[in-house]
């Protein structure tokens, strides 16, 4: 199934991010720009249920925090950035298997924070919706 899922995904243009950390455990996380606005995929496994075998609200929401920072950091252009608010509201259940899919937009930046909307939708589906605030840091 998972294999499946990346096939469609690579030949509908998706290419896998590197990641490291918690993002590793979560993902692999897919990307790919279309119409100049960028666009984020996550095939839901086994390891994303919760004790309802759906996916697990966590999961949703590190995948729209991940997905609306990555954002703002292009946006702003610099490489360090901290969520300073992040607020969910959970819509439908997430099935195992399917394709979660986050359309970031940025609302607003200033000189030090970056708002940013998103829905998580499968297919036609909105699964969550978020809004997040990013604050700029200064390099170190």
């Amino acid at each position: 199934m998972i294999d499946k899922a990346a096939a469609k995904l690579k030949s509908d243009g998706w290419k896998m991010l590197e990641s490291t950390g918690f993002l590793h455990l979560i993902g692999p996380l897919w990307q790919r720009v279309t119409h100049g606005e960028h666009e984020y995929a996550l095939v839901t496994e086994d390891k994303h249920h919760n004790r309802r075998g759906l996916v697990q609200g966590g999961v949703l929401m590190t995948f729209a925090d991940r997905t609306c920072g990555m954002s703002a950091r292009y946006v702003s252009g610099k490489p360090t950035l901290a969520t300073v608010q992040l607020d969910t509201h959970f819509v439908e259940a997430g099935k195992i298997g399917e394709i979660l899919i986050s359309r970031p937009r940025v609302v607003r930046s200033t000189r030090s924070l970056i708002f940013v909307n998103t829905e998580v939708t499968v297919d036609k589906r909105c699964i969550a919706m978020a809004s997040g605030v990013f604050k700029i840091l200064k390099s170190e």
